[in-house]
């Protein structure tokens, strides 16, 4: 109340005279503003050295006028507002008593100024400030000076709105429709699961999980029609064609088989017979001198198996475990298909030696005659050898079917899934395949060597009801046999990408080698030596068929003797 009395205006009537506006244009950041005169200057130094405490540098308006903050726009558009730069001076003036302070006057200016920027794109900036606060003497002073931060706060507050470049008004920043994350689950509220839960219920979720659980659907691939006709190869087409040319070569080797015991001999019965009726020797012709030759291996070689004592393999071979009864058949199997190479090999070295023979002049006749008896040699050992691995082939069988202890289940199992292994999973060509259906062919034959050597033996040796144990075993082995074949090259063909249509070209390729339709291609004809097999079956047959005519002589002869008693009687 002194204060009015006394003639001073108070805080807030300076800042209303000392208001300015700034120009509407002017958006300088900052402008510090210049200082009052020097007097002005002393007294604020030695106010601040009595008080003890340093007073806020004093600003100056720097510009003169204010301009009011305008408030445009309404209903959905923003308000911009436009604050110019509120600079305030407070002057306090205290006098004090004369006790304290001898004419002493204090002049405490405080000076606030608060400036806030906003940046936008393309926008302008602009500050703010807000109303001083001034105080008089003492406490007053720091109360007054919190008001007025508290003040400037609001207004800074209130003043904060983003405005558009040039002066005009920015709308607020609409949201995009592809965020918005509430309308795109709102629209696709069955996005999470197949299954639509109506409500929370432990069923609902039960049924959600059950109907849009993982299935076998979702991890394999639809098929196709390829891949349906691919089935159907696997599983019939193959396995039908496969067994249709196995059958188909199978005779072909008993007709070769079944020639090389009549045929041939008879050809040889008549080149003689003809020899010692015209008593005229004259060189024989190269088909003469192969059958010659094919005639002495078969001869030499069952003289040579008739020296070995099968009762003795037998028993040694019986002797072994299981275990070494398959593996004394995957051997004896190896050196099977070696020697059906290899006496390949020879029997053309030996042809090629009668053609020499049979065609060479009188000077080297001495050459070609040795030479074909060399090779002549080298093919009785070749065979031997082969007609002795065939042999102990055989009576392995015969002492698995004979043993009572599943040894011919077992060997049967290990022996055919070997062979799938060992071909299934490699790369076969086509070429390769046709190969390969050629030696199942050939040993299917012999198979069905080995099963007449085991009936042979039981005819010979067997006592007591054997022939339903027999045929029981002989049909497993048949079965397992075409069982595993057809799985053989089933996925031969199906890892290979080979149709069902080869098989019916290599039936084909057999008929014309059956008719000799292709006299210059050898290279896909079943070549199938039947010399070794033929030894075999007339080592084991010979005896039957002895004892046969032996006991034919010997009811002939005692039918005999009773009719000739009789009617001497």
């Amino acid at each position: 109340m002194s204060v009015r009395s006394g003639g001073r205006q108070l805080s807030f009537e300076l800042l209303a005279g000392d208001l300015t506006a700034d120009n509407a244009d002017d958006i300088s950041p900052r402008s510090l503003p210049d200082t009052t005169s020097d007097g002005q200057r002393r007294r604020r130094r030695r106010s601040k050295r009595k008080r003890g405490f340093r007073s806020p540098p004093i600003d100056e308006a720097a510009s003169e006028g204010e301009q009011e903050p305008c408030v445009e726009g309404g209903g959905d558009s923003a308000a911009a507002f436009r604050v110019p730069d509120l600079r305030s001076t407070a002057e306090t003036v205290c006098e004090g008593s004369d006790a304290e302070r001898s004419a002493a006057s204090c002049v405490t200016y405080v000076g606030v100024e608060l400036r806030q920027r906003s940046v936008s794109v393309g926008a302008r900036v602009l500050a703010a400030s807000a109303d001083d606060g001034t105080s008089s003497c003492g406490s007053s002073t720091r109360e007054s000076a919190a008001a007025a931060a508290a003040a400037v706060a609001d207004v800074a507050a209130m003043a904060w709105r983003p405005e558009a470049n040039g002066g005009m008004m920015k709308k607020k920043l609409e949201k995009e429709s592809s965020l918005d994350w509430e309308k795109y689950m709102k629209d696709n509220s069955n996005i999470l699961g197949e299954v639509e839960r109506l409500d929370n219920s432990p069923f609902r979720y039960f049924l959600g999980e059950l109907y849009g659980g993982s299935s076998l659907r979702s991890t394999i691939a639809v098929g196709n029609e390829k891949k349906r006709q691919r089935v159907y190869n696997t599983m019939f087409h193959v396995p039908w064609r496969c067994e249709r040319l196995i059958v188909a070569g199978f005779f072909v080797c008993l007709d070769s088989f079944l020639s090389l015991l009549t045929i041939m001999p008879a050809r040889i019965v008549i080149t003689i017979w003809r020899v010692l009726k015209t008593r005229k020797f004259r060189r024989p012709n190269a088909a003469d001198l192969s059958d010659y030759g094919c005639f002495v291996v078969l001869a030499l070689g069952v003289a040579s198996l008739q020296m070995i004592d099968i009762s003795l393999i037998y028993h040694v071979i019986r002797g072994q475990g299981t275990i070494k009864l398959y593996v004394v058949y995957n051997v004896l199997e190896i050196f099977d298909k070696l020697c059906q190479s290899f006496g390949e090999d020879v029997l053309q070295v030996l042809f090629n030696s009668a053609e020499g023979l049979s065609a060479c002049s009188a000077d080297n006749v001495t050459f070609e005659l040795m030479r074909f008896i060399l090779d002549e040699a080298i093919a009785v050992v070749a065979f031997v050898v082969h007609s002795f691995v065939l042999l102990a082939q055989a009576i392995t069988l015969s002492t698995c079917i004979i043993a009572h202890n599943n040894a011919l289940l077992a060997l049967l199992v290990s022996n055919n899934f070997a062979e799938i292994k060992s071909n299934v999973f490699k790369r076969v060509s086509k070429e390769n395949l046709h190969s390969l259906v050629y030696y199942d062919i050939i040993e299917r034959f012999h198979i069905t060597a080995f099963l007449l050597f085991v009936l042979a033996q039981n005819i010979l040796e067997a006592e007591g009801p054997w022939f339903d144990s027999f045929l029981t075993n002989a049909s497993l082995v048949f079965l397992c046999e075409v069982v595993i074949d057809a799985i053989k090259h089933s996925f031969l063909a199906k890892f290979n990408e080979i149709k069902p249509v080869a098989y019916s070209e290599f039936l084909e390729d057999l008929c014309k080698q059956i008719l000799n339709d292709k006299p210059d291609d050898h290279k896909k004809d079943l070549t199938f030596i039947p010399l070794a097999p033929a030894c075999v079956v007339i080592r084991v047959l010979t005896p039957i068929i002895v004892g046969l005519i032996l006991r034919c002589l010997a009811n002939w002869y005692v039918n005999l003797r009773l009719t000739r008693k009789q009617h001497a009687d």
